[in-house]
């Protein structure tokens, strides 16, 4: 499970990174996204590559909440498999966070590409009505097994895509799920890293530089969050 990711990029970077075409949106840095905020996905749109800003996690009345959707779920639920034909998108990222724990005590890591450089995570998105008919705009991050830098908290992590498997992803003319769904496969490219951070990161109202900075193990701990 990854319920909490970093986009810390400049625009431009991002642009040229994932040859978007089209932004959407005022766009910012986010050093921590959390569950039920808005995030930046990439999707294909009237024949462009767009950037734009999504909720994180779905809430329709199967999956509440629901801001990551697993392989197996995906193939079994009838509702997953809609969207894998029709609402792909691309969730870009540079920095996954996770919850180590030692003993009684546990602190928060960042895992990166070696570079620490972008990367993008395959999603669904979709579009639903809420109370007052209005569109609500959400997407769900699609997991993959966890690899040698993610098993510690898990058998699962966001299913990363190569540039060649993105262009896959978001070309509309590919829709038959069976040749889709191989792209959602444990990340063993390049081996990740991982480093301390700030427990700041455990607050949803904190999204600064600080968030993404390498700190001393011990000053990383906290007792609860």
């Amino acid at each position: 499970m990854c319920e909490r990711f970093s986009l810390a990029a400049d625009l431009d970077e991002v642009r040229d990174h994932f040859k978007v075409q089209r932004v959407m949106y005022y766009y910012k840095n986010r050093y921590n996204i959390s569950p039920t905020q808005h995030t930046p996905i990439i999707l294909h749109q009237d024949g462009e590559r767009v950037l734009d800003e999504f909720r994180w996690g779905f809430i329709p009345f199967w999956g509440r909440d629901a801001v990551n959707a697993n392989l197996m779920t995906v193939h079994e639920n009838p509702a997953y498999y809609k969207l894998v034909e029709t609402k792909r998108c691309v969730i870009p990222c540079n920095g996954l966070y996770y919850w180590r724990q030692e003993g009684k005590k546990r602190y928060a890591v960042r895992v990166v590409m070696p570079d620490r450089g972008l990367f993008g995570i395959a999603g669904l998105y979709e579009i639903w009505k809420d109370t007052r008919k209005q569109p609500l705009r959400t997407c769900t991050m699609l997991m993959a097994g966890a690899n040698l830098a993610t098993r510690e908290f898990g058998n699962k992590m966001p299913a990363i895509l190569m540039d060649d498997e993105i262009n896959t992803w978001l070309d509309p003319a590919n829709t038959r799920v069976t040749q889709l769904l191989p792209l959602l496969r444990t990340y063993n490219r390049t081996e990740m890293n991982l480093y301390p951070v700030t427990p700041m990161v455990a607050n949803n109202e904190h999204d600064c530089y600080e968030c993404v900075e390498e700190m001393e193990q011990k000053l990383a701990y906290v007792r609860s969050y």
